[in-house]
């Protein structure tokens, strides 16, 4: 008897910290909701919601209609907060100095910094969009240590190769890159076709 049941949705964890940046993690969201395949858990930190009105003018509800679950960086006891919970890994975009540190050293302090543990955990796929310039050696050391636990450093730098006309042109290249790492369709941004020939 051949089963008609839908195939499982892909989870993504997707969350917001206070570095600057948050067009990344907005822009993320609204693509993945575009997308019927994908359930998103989101998470704001409290910097996060400063920093979304600062950089946007968009407040914390704004930002939560973009995603199917809304979890509080406060609940640790939710459900993403256990390795039983199944999901394809998680996006923290953008990740601060101080998330990174936490993930690094395995604080579990709030619920983004446990998430991110299970993931990593549980070997599933973490990418931290790291934001700061210029690094310091702590940032470095604590971005080698999260490699070498599996985790994805992956800092949002433009391309330009593609020659962008506006900042949301850089930002969906940046945003195209993410969703490629966990194999999602996207037309966000034209793929590398090689060097013109200028002869």
């Amino acid at each position: 008897m051949t089963s008609t049941s839908a195939p499982p949705k892909q989870r993504l964890i997707i969350a917001i910290t206070g570095a600057t940046g948050s067009v990344y993690g907005v822009r993320l969201l609204q693509v993945l909701q575009a997308n019927p395949d994908v359930e998103t858990h989101l998470l704001i930190s409290e910097a996060g919601v400063l920093n979304l009105h600062q950089e946007l003018d968009m407040k914390r509800k704004d930002v939560e209609a973009f995603a199917d679950v809304v979890h509080h960086v406060r609940d640790v006891g939710a459900s993403i907060a256990s390795g039983s919970f199944q999901s394809d890994g998680m996006v923290i975009a953008p990740c601060s100095m101080k998330t990174l540190a936490s993930v690094a050293h395995g604080m579990s302090d709030n619920l983004i910094t446990r998430a991110a543990d299970v993931v990593l955990k549980e070997r599933r796929r973490l990418i931290l969009m790291v934001r700061e310039t210029p690094f310091n050696l702590a940032h470095l050391r604590n971005m080698t240590a999260v490699t070498e636990m599996g985790g994805i450093i992956f800092p949002p730098l433009p391309g330009f190769y593609h020659r962008p006309q506006s900042i949301q042109e850089m930002v969906d290249h940046t945003v195209g890159r993410v969703l490629d790492m966990f194999a999602l369709p996207h037309k966000l941004t034209p793929r590398w076709q090689g060097l013109k020939d200028r002869t």
